[in-house]
């Protein structure tokens, strides 16, 4: 299939939950937040090759755990500036803003690593000098 074709191309919820491996009840909360807007084909939701890039970024940001109202003003920003400056200037931030978050939830995690390492050792401690 070429790419015109490919754009062209409209999916139901089954084809873009197994796609994805997510739930058709994912797909429609999506909806529900403003993230997707199908079309209506008769009384049944079609998606468009604009709806399915859309799931992409969507699970992407839900990957690397970014907010589903940060990802929404992403995906909005997309739609009100073709030229997608702001929109990379938008993400730069939130990827900065993230990795920050990440960091930090390291360096308390290395933090409590080290607190019960030095628990642990002191609990074998007493167990060896232990008398039965």
């Amino acid at each position: 299939m070429d790419m015109r074709e490919d754009q062209t191309k409209l999916y139901s919820v089954t084809e873009l939950a197994n796609e994805f491996d997510i739930t058709p009840r994912a797909i429609r909360f999506y909806e529900t937040k403003g993230l997707l807007s199908p079309q209506r084909a008769g009384s049944t939701r079609v998606y468009t090759y604009r709806d399915r890039a859309r799931l992409m970024i969507i699970l992407r940001g839900k990957r690397l755990g970014f907010s589903l109202s940060g990802i929404k003003e992403y995906l909005d920003l997309y739609d009100a500036d073709p030229t997608q400056k702001k929109q990379m200037q938008a993400l730069l931030g939130a990827l900065r803003e993230r990795m920050d978050e990440l960091e930090e939830q390291r360096k308390d995690l290395e933090t409590t690593l080290d607190e019960l390492k030095d628990v642990e050792r002191q609990t074998l401690s007493v167990l060896e000098n232990a008398t039965d």
